[in-house]
């Protein structure tokens, strides 16, 4: 069925219905380890496994929804996309997200059990996944990306990270600095002292965790990562007219998410070899705990790797979050070099084929990298409203497709050659 056969006002209904289903889901809520388990942890001298297990889960972590009555939801949902819709686009697009967040359902069911990893990986992907065929998975990417940053993070070069601030002083900071950027956008920074990451984006905000200090540096990866990624989908998301499933992620989306986010960090210059080492190293983790590794080894790695007991900690939790100590891990931290991968090709690719028209479709709300093209035709159909708002460093495609075009050519030269060439030029 071709998408302009279906009235616009079911796919309205439809896609409310979906945005409404939805809304109790709270993946990063439900999987978090509170303060108590840290305290434990610590006050037993950091040797022995945390205590956390599928009871902690249950008592500690409640979801807030009964899940088989929330499955039964989409499921009724599915029938009536399929009956209203047929085989639309936007009824596949829609039909595709309610499968994933029934997954995601199951998935938080499952955890502190042996099936909350499988489930994980099934839905951000695993550490053996090829990133492309004949390519190097993720695991060996990371370990390819490890190798070179480390040669270069923590050096005298990085630039300086600035004057430091409390979070209380930094949400000021951030507000001012987003508001220069959106004007009008009613975008609120605000403390939260439950996140365990530093910060944390919502549909129109922009969390910060009430106990982190924050750097000028920080304060402008900020900016760009959650601000003008994260937040800006999320509200070109919500005010589309009909598909407005749009403001609302799921994992697949959030891949892109993710990897949209650090490639605005790079090619607006706010990121570091260090952070990046950061999301190396996570990968390099979370590869441990699917070999086995408890929390504990991964743990007393990232004090090995020069990690903080606090860092360490915070590090370690994002791995087993959602399973338990000698669990497997949750895998959601591959999505960020996956993303960008994903990313990168495709905006690479969009170049050459003489399709700039499709990178502000990346904005346009939440979707997923190999939708974009279908993204593209619902645009011109009327269906899909084109962002609202884009962030500077792609308000300007053309600007942008310079520096692309520029990377397919430096893709294709042998750096290998050009060494023999040039490096004891460096020496």
């Amino acid at each position: 069925m071709d998408p302009t056969e279906v009235p616009l006002e079911t796919i309205r209904e439809l896609s409310d219905a979906l945005v409404e289903l939805q809304r109790p889901i709270r993946v990063l809520d439900a999987v978090a380890w509170d303060d108590s388990v840290r305290a434990r942890f610590f006050a037993a001298g950091a040797g022995s496994q945390p205590q956390v297990d599928r009871d902690y889960y249950l008592q500690n972590r409640a979801l807030g929804f009964d899940p088989q009555s929330q499955i039964a939801g989409f499921e009724a949902l599915r029938a009536r996309i399929t009956n209203q819709m047929g085989d639309s686009a936007v009824g596949s697009l829609m039909t595709s997200r309610v499968d994933e967040y029934m997954t995601v359902i199951e998935m938080l069911g499952a955890r502190g059990t042996t099936a909350f990893t499988p489930l994980s990986t099934g839905l951000y992907g695993g550490v053996n996944d090829l990133t492309h065929p004949g390519g190097p998975s993720l695991l060996e990417l990371g370990e390819i990306m490890d190798d070179a940053l480390t040669s270069i993070a923590d050096g005298p070069w990085e630039a300086p990270e600035g004057r430091s601030f409390d979070a209380s002083v930094a949400v000021k900071i951030l507000g001012r600095r987003l508001s220069s950027v959106w004007g009008d956008e009613q975008i609120s920074v605000i403390l939260d002292d439950g996140i365990v990451a530093d910060a944390a984006a919502g549909s129109d905000y922009i969390k910060l965790r009430a106990d982190a200090e924050f750097t000028d540096r920080d304060l402008r990866v900020l900016e760009v990562h959650e601000g003008w990624v994260h937040v800006a989908t999320s509200l070109n998301g919500r005010r589309q007219p009909w598909c407005t499933f749009l403001g609302k992620g799921t994992p697949s989306t959030t891949v892109t998410q993710e990897g949209l986010a650090v490639f605005s960090e790079i090619t607006t210059l706010s990121s570091t070899p260090s952070r990046l080492a950061k999301i190396t190293r996570r990968m390099h983790a979370i590869g441990m705990a699917a070999s086995g590794a408890t929390f504990l080894d991964v743990y007393r790695w990232f004090i090995d790797e020069g990690l903080d007991d606090a860092n360490a900690w915070t590090s370690a939790v994002r791995v087993f979050r959602g399973s338990t100590p000698t669990g497997g891990p949750f895998t959601k931290d591959l999505v960020y070099i996956r993303g960008f991968l994903e990313v990168y090709d495709a905006m690479r690719l969009a170049v050459r084929k003489g399709l700039l028209d499709r990178l502000p479709l990346l904005w346009v709300g939440k979707l997923a990298i190999r939708e974009l093209g279908l993204f593209s035709r619902l645009t011109e159909q009327g269906v899909v409203a084109r962002p609202a708002i884009l962030p500077p460093n792609v308000s300007d495609v053309s600007a942008l497709a310079a520096w692309l075009a520029f990377s397919n050519l430096l893709n294709r030269i042998d750096l290998a050659a050009m060494e023999v060439e040039l490096g004891s030029a460096l020496d």
